[in-house]
């Protein structure tokens, strides 16, 4: 990944990566301030500023995409909830943190110690908004290149001899690299044996090219390119030594938490009248939310 500059968009919306952490913040905003919120996030609008405001408006789907994050969001906050609470977690590695802000708003305990790492201008900016709160738990930036492989596996040695049981999280950070890229993050994470646990989540190579298609501009090309959706599925996890410990559907989960995808309704209405291979079509556009274990 290039240096980026989060205080600035340009005409094309999205120029590198970091830029969707202001439209991830976007959508964030947009459900704490639903009457029937599934979580707050009171950082959120703070974060995305004038600039997330203007990708969700600016890019096909911007704002009525939201269901996903905000989907994303909850169970992921549900898994860390479940590895601290439950599993006894003493440390959580965000790589690729973005503007992320459960450091301060989930119900962490204080000696819990939370490692954000991503590219030294993101980091800054939500260090200058932030910068008059209080995180409810032992909080660490680290400003480094999530795909310095030396640099990464120097940072995780270290914590790996500082914990008892570590978590890491990769928040819609996969999707955006290489699958060498994936494959190494995957070994470097299990060749430390106190990262018992990992939350991440892959899409399938159907729903990565529909994706392309509808954005092409912005998430064909260049810095903020997408390109990882492995054929096999969880088996590629597996192959490094990662099972699902729980996995969960999207669109599922959606259901679930009465977040769906715009229109979700009119298919199911229509399911019964399709025929099998055309459900079975559909079925291929899937996006999967994972707690891993380390095997």
């Amino acid at each position: 990944m290039k240096k980026e500059n989060p205080t600035q968009t340009t005409d094309s919306l999205i120029s590198h990566i970091s830029d969707t952490a202001r439209w991830i913040a976007l959508h964030r905003a947009m459900e704490t301030e639903r009457r029937d919120a599934l979580f707050k996030d009171p950082f959120a609008r703070r974060l995305a500023g004038p600039e997330g405001e203007k990708i969700a408006r600016g890019l096909r789907y911007g704002r009525s995409s939201s269901w996903g994050t905000i989907v994303r969001t909850a169970v992921y906050d549900e898994y860390i909830e479940r590895c601290v609470l439950q599993e006894r977690v003493d440390t959580v590695v965000n790589l690729g943190a973005g503007l992320d802000a459960r450091p301060y708003r989930l119900g962490l305990p204080a000696d819990l110690h939370w490692i954000e790492v991503d590219l030294p201008g993101i980091l800054t900016y939500k260090e200058r908004l932030l910068a008059d709160y209080v995180p409810v738990c032992s909080l660490e930036r680290v400003k480094m290149d999530i795909t310095d492989a030396p640099a990464r596996r120097r940072l995780l040695e270290r914590v790996n001899g500082e914990s008892r049981c570590a978590v890491a999280l990769t928040e819609g950070l996969l999707i955006y690299l290489k699958r060498e890229e994936v494959a190494s993050i995957a070994t470097d994470l299990h060749s430390q044996a106190n990262f018992k646990w990992w939350i991440t989540e892959y899409s399938t190579p159907e729903l990565l090219e529909w994706t392309l298609k509808t954005y092409r501009r912005q998430f064909g090309t260049g810095e903020a390119r997408m390109q990882f959706a492995p054929a096999e599925g969880i088996k590629f996890f597996r192959t490094y030594g990662w099972r699902g410990a729980a996995i969960r559907s999207a669109t599922g989960e959606g259901k679930r938490l009465k977040r769906e995808m715009p229109f979700a309704w009119l298919l199911r209405l229509a399911s019964p009248l399709m025929s099998k291979k055309r459900k079975a079509m559909f079925a291929k556009y899937r996006s999967d939310l994972m707690l891993l274990e380390r095997v």
